[in-house]
C-alpha cells in the first residue's frame, strides 16, 4: 500500500521511481520495461535512496541496455510536437529541458521535463510509460465499477499489467488484469475489454455462451473486437 505519493531520484543515466510503502521493512530496486522503481520503507531518508542507487548503479544500467537492446524498434523520436494517442485522441508531446518532472496532461500536451543528454528519449519515453500506467489504473478501476453491475458480478481486484500479446486476463481467484497499452485505443475498446474480462468471472472460456454474455450489455462488441485485432499493433507502440 502507497503512503505518499511517488517521489522521483535523479541519477546518472536514470530517473527513479521512489515508492514508500507500510509493508516493507528493507529496499528492492526493481528496472520494468526499462524503468527503475525503488520500493522502501515508508520512512527511508532520501540520502539513503542515493545512497542505494549509486551502489547499484551498474546493476541497473546493465538492466537498462539489456532493456532497450531487447524492445522492438520504434518508430517514436520522443521529441516536441510528436503525438501520442490515449483513449483515441492525439495528444502533441512537448519537452521542457530541466530537472526531472512526470508527465502531466496540459492544455491539450503531454508535458514532461528531463535533464538534456543522450539518455534523454529514453526518459522521455519512461516518463510516458509511468503516466499511461497511472491512467489505467485510474481509468480502468472506474469502467469496472461502472460495468461490473451490468454484467452482474464482482471482481476481486484490478491489476495493472503489461502483455505482449493480450489486453486483459481474469485471474481464478477473480481479479482482472489489463495491459495498460489499452489506453491508447478509443474509448469504447477500452470498454469492450473491460466487459470481456468481466464477463469471464461468468465463463472462464471463450464459448458461445461466453459471447452471448459479452453480446448482452454490448451489443456491437463484434466490432471492437475486430478493430483491436487489425489496429491494437498500432495503437500499444511506444
Amino acid at each position: 500500500m502507497r503512503v505518499n505519493k511517488p517521489e522521483y531520484r535523479e541519477a546518472k543515466g536514470f530517473i527513479a521511481e521512489v515508492v514508500r510503502t507500510n509493508r516493507r521493512k528493507s529496499a528492492d530496486i526493481r528496472v520494468e520495461e526499462g524503468a527503475v522503481t525503488v520500493v522502501v520503507p515508508a520512512n527511508t531518508p532520501a540520502e539513503r535512496i542515493d545512497d542505494l542507487l549509486t551502489a547499484k548503479r551498474r546493476w541497473i544500467k546493465e538492466k537498462i541496455a539489456l532493456h532497450q537492446e531487447m524492445a522492438p524498434a520504434s518508430s517514436k523520436r520522443y521529441v516536441s510536437g510528436e503525438a501520442f494517442s490515449y483513449l483515441g485522441r492525439n495528444y502533441r508531446l512537448k519537452v521542457e529541458k530541466g530537472p526531472f518532472a512526470p508527465v502531466k496532461l496540459v492544455q491539450g500536451r503531454l508535458v514532461v521535463s528531463v535533464p538534456q543528454g543522450s539518455q534523454q528519449p529514453h526518459m522521455i519515453r519512461n516518463a510516458l510509460i509511468r503516466w499511461y500506467k497511472r491512467q489505467a489504473e485510474l481509468k480502468l478501476k472506474e469502467k469496472v465499477a461502472r460495468w461490473a453491475p451490468q454484467v452482474g458480478v464482482e471482481p476481486t481486484g484490478v491489476a495493472i499489467k503489461t502483455f505482449k500479446s493480450r489486453w486483459g486476463s481474469c485471474t481464478a481467484k477473480g481479479e482482472l488484469q489489463f495491459n495498460w497499452q489499452i489506453m491508447m485505443a478509443p474509448n469504447r475498446m477500452v470498454d469492450y475489454v473491460v466487459v470481456h474480462e468481466l464477463c469471464h468471472l461468468i465463463r472462464h472460456d471463450h464459448s458461445p455462451e461466453f459471447w452471448g454474455q459479452v453480446g448482452r450489455i454490448l451489443p456491437d462488441y463484434e466490432q471492437s473486437r475486430d478493430w483491436l485485432k487489425h489496429n491494437g499493433h498500432r495503437v500499444s507502440a511506444l
